[in-house]
């Protein structure tokens, strides 16, 4: 019998930037440890994404020592040092899909890079623990918290999905496309569909809901630039689609219990 096991784990430390690839994260409240922590904003704090900026996801962003180490094409790297900053000032309103809450602004040389990447003015925000955000009320319990992600503390994703994809696609997808933290091997496709409890070493995790799938997959992680064709969503379309119109891959999780999670670590369905 092949034993469903994490084959990788992610997090994405500025929300649309490129993903750091880990061996083992800490499972918190919020989600994986330094996973969208960080948030770039207009000058009103409404967030800007790859959706509508797609050279966000060539940023490649590495929690450092104190900070944040920011990397792209064209642009002199850049460190976010939290040092340097004087906090208690620069605490400002942000919104995510018209949900309010708050971050920290990190100044005005992180504004500076991102606006010339971007070529629209922009803030560069953190969460620290002293700002919180609610899960989506409409499924999680009150007191379920999550960063800067969309929704939902987790996002997990079974290999086999993907390459289920991949079997109907002209051109292979890289998982990257769909922005997981966690990817799991061994289980049928499309499987985490229905896994509602899960337990992955001493962390267990409850079941959301099914991840509906925007835009985004269609931005290429290695230039930036949106498929002509719309694919893989296009692909995913044909036979992902729902009765409500959504398309999906993917399951979002809530953290019930907290601790670490490794790369191997096997994983089992309890519900």
């Amino acid at each position: 019998m092949t034993v469903r096991r994490v084959a990788a784990i992610s997090v994405y430390p500025v929300k649309s930037a490129a993903g750091m690839a880990l061996d083992a994260c800490r499972v918190e409240l919020r989600g994986l440890a330094g996973d969208r922590r960080w948030m770039v904003t207009d000058p009103t704090g409404r967030f800007l994404t790859g959706r509508e900026h797609p050279r966000l996801v060539l940023v490649r962003a590495r929690i450092v020592d104190d900070g944040l180490r920011l990397e792209t094409p064209g642009l002199a790297p850049l460190t976010v040092t939290r040092s340097e900053l004087q906090v208690r000032s620069r605490i400002r309103a942000v919104t995510i899909w018209g949900d309010g809450c708050e971050g920290v602004d990190t100044g005005d040389e992180a504004a500076a890079w991102f606006g010339e990447l971007l070529g629209t003015p922009a803030r560069l925000v953190e969460m620290t623990d002293d700002c919180s955000r609610r899960a989506d009320p409409e499924v999680a319990r009150p007191g379920d918290l999550v960063s800067f992600a969309d929704c939902f503390p987790v996002l997990l994703i079974g290999s086999a999905s993907l390459d289920d994809l991949n079997a109907r696609l002209g051109e292979p997808a890289s998982m990257r496309r769909f922005r997981p933290n966690l990817v799991v091997e061994g289980a049928p496709p499309f499987a985490e569909d229905h896994w509602w409890r899960i337990r992955i070493g001493e962390v267990e995790l409850e079941g959301a809901e099914n991840c509906e799938r925007c835009a985004f997959p269609t931005i290429d992680p290695d230039t930036g630039v949106k498929d002509s064709r719309r694919e893989p969503m296009r692909t995913l379309a044909t036979y992902r689609r729902r009765a409500e119109g959504g398309v999906f891959l993917g399951q979002s999780l809530i953290p019930r219990t907290l601790g670490t999670i490794r790369v191997g670590d096997a994983v089992e369905v309890l519900t």
